[in-house]
């Protein structure tokens, strides 16, 4: 099932894409805090303008140097860098990603990302895929420029640096630990990899990131870059393609 979130032209709407069609049966409530049932409403996916397919009240979490294919020192391995990005810094497929006044040099990073649906403190990783929503497509925007001398948050969390979508997949039988992610800028291709060599697998993120703080229902854990992430300049085009998942296209504008 593939989880969506849309506007009609009136208020934010829930839906969930039929296998194989473009339609979307609308749902009343919200999937990550109350059940959910057809609201007997039928959308079309090209007369609607998809959102974020959530937005995360409390954080999302990132995670550095998780792909044994980017240049890693192996001492730097031991435990993955953690971060965290405003929720602020959240917008939606299609929205644009603003390169700040401030800065000159804006990095797009194509990453597989995790939704939460239950309150997680200290999970195992036995337990972590009960805590699991689903996933989506994270665009780690990186203003590269202001991660030297300090913590990242600046240079993580400026207005539009982490774009989701274009839904959230919900499929138990999903290999989550074996999927193609390929991103292209103007449409050549930028990163192609897989999940496959990630050093921390989703259900370790999960646990791992548990035991530092406590996950609440809405968080996203953006699970690291593969190689291949470049920096963007105003009028560029990011897609960001995973298996199983879908695609996630941004374009960039100097704010």
């Amino acid at each position: 099932m593939r989880i969506a979130r849309f506007s009609d032209g009136t208020n934010p709407v829930y839906g969930a894409l039929e296998e194989g069609s473009t339609r979307i049966v609308g749902l009343k409530g919200d999937p990550l805090f109350s059940p959910v049932e057809p609201s007997g409403q039928i959308y079309e996916l090209d007369e609607v303008r998809l959102l974020s397919p959530v937005i995360p009240r409390s954080k999302v979490v990132g995670i550095g140097d998780n792909y044994s294919d980017a240049p890693i020192p192996a001492d730097e391995r031991l435990e993955p860098p953690i971060f965290i990005k405003a929720n602020t810094s959240v917008v939606g497929p299609d929205d644009p990603i603003a390169i700040p006044a401030w800065s000159n040099k804006v990095a797009f990073e194509g990453e597989l990302a995790i939704v939460i649906k239950s309150l997680a403190k200290d999970v195992s990783v036995e337990d972590a895929p009960q805590m699991i929503l689903g996933y989506t497509i994270a665009n780690d925007a990186t203003a590269r420029d202001a991660m030297t001398g300090g913590p990242w948050s600046r240079g993580k969390s400026f207005d539009s640096a982490c774009p989701l979508g274009p839904w959230i997949t919900v499929d138990p039988s999903l290999d989550v630990t074996n999927l193609a992610i390929r991103s292209y800028l103007n449409g050549e291709i930028a990163q192609d990899s897989s999940t496959a060599h990630m050093i921390w697998n989703p259900f370790e993120l999960v646990s791992y990131v548990s035991q530092q703080m406590t996950l609440l229902p809405g968080d996203v854990i953006a699970t690291g870059a593969p190689a291949g992430a470049q920096i963007v300049h105003a009028g560029d085009r990011v897609e960001i393609e995973i298996e199983g998942i879908g695609r996630l296209t941004n374009p960039v504008v100097r704010a």
